[in-house]
């Protein structure tokens, strides 16, 4: 195996680098001094010899390093009440950079109702068509298909090379504009059983039945406030739907069933 493995890269890993992939190469073996600050490919291949962790592990990790993007900790209201903005979903599969590159496009043009956004190196983003006919597809789902990577506003693949034969793929998804529209649905919602609620109250108060009306004044503002908040939290439900969207491309993808020669509908829906 080790001569089909591709000439290390030059590229130095910094220390934080080094240490998560040491740990990540020692979780897939299982079983398995101070550190540079850099160091090369090469070098750290040797160590990990040297604590008995294969050629192979190492590289996946490496491949797994070099895909990872590092995003802030969400906090605040958003994240607590509507969830993540962002699903992201990794996988290890036979074949090239370009080849499984050129697969994955294939497929989020002709099955997701997605078109190219940005080409750079091995990274790829989508994001929803914005024609007639991507509208129509959407809104008639199409196919019997739900088209949930179609509802984030950017989807992208990086692809990494493990070995001569193998390549990491991360699909990540961002549903920032999403979210910001299901607060924005929820607090609206919710605004309004508040306003219906004052007025309620205010016409209690005008017509001196407080004690009568006041009470029933408090109905719309739960039920609105009830309501706005159960939309906010279906994001939630929409991230795990889009994240089992994601896991099934992958799975196409590993089993080689994103290849297959258009129908006169995929046709159709590319003019």
């Amino acid at each position: 195996m080790a001569d089909n493995l591709p000439v290390p890269s030059s590229q130095p890993i910094d220390r934080a680098a080094l240490e998560r992939v040491l740990g990540r190469a020692a979780e897939l073996q299982a079983g398995g001094g101070d550190a540079p600050e850099v160091i090369s490919e090469a070098d750290l291949i040797e160590i990990g010899r040297e604590v008995g962790l294969s050629p192979e592990h190492l590289r996946q990790a490496l491949a797994e390093e070099r895909t990872r993007v590092t995003l802030a900790p969400e906090s605040g209201v958003a994240a607590r009440l509507a969830g993540p903005a962002r699903a992201v979903a990794s996988r290890t599969v036979a074949g090239t950079p370009a080849a499984v590159l050129a697969a994955l496009d294939s497929w989020m043009q002709r099955e997701e109702c997605l078109q190219v956004k940005r080409r750079f190196g091995e990274r790829l983003t989508w994001e929803p068509r914005q024609d007639l006919v991507g509208s129509i597809m959407r809104g008639v789902k199409l196919g019997g298909r739900g088209y949930q990577l179609a509802r984030a506003s950017e989807v992208a693949a990086t692809v990494t090379s493990v070995d001569a034969s193998r390549v990491l793929v991360r699909l990540d998804a961002d549903l920032t504009v999403a979210r910001r529209q299901r607060l924005a649905g929820g607090g609206a919602v919710a605004g309004g059983g508040v306003a219906g609620g004052g007025a309620l109250a205010l016409t209690a108060i005008v017509a001196h039945a407080t004690l009568l009306v006041l009470p029933l004044a408090l109905i719309p503002v739960a039920l609105g406030t009830g309501l706005g908040y159960a939309l906010a939290r279906g994001h939630r439900a929409q991230v795990s739907r889009l994240q089992v969207a994601m896991e099934q491309v992958l799975d196409r993808l590993e089993h080689g069933e994103l290849k297959r020669a258009p129908s006169l509908l995929d046709v159709l829906a590319k003019r």
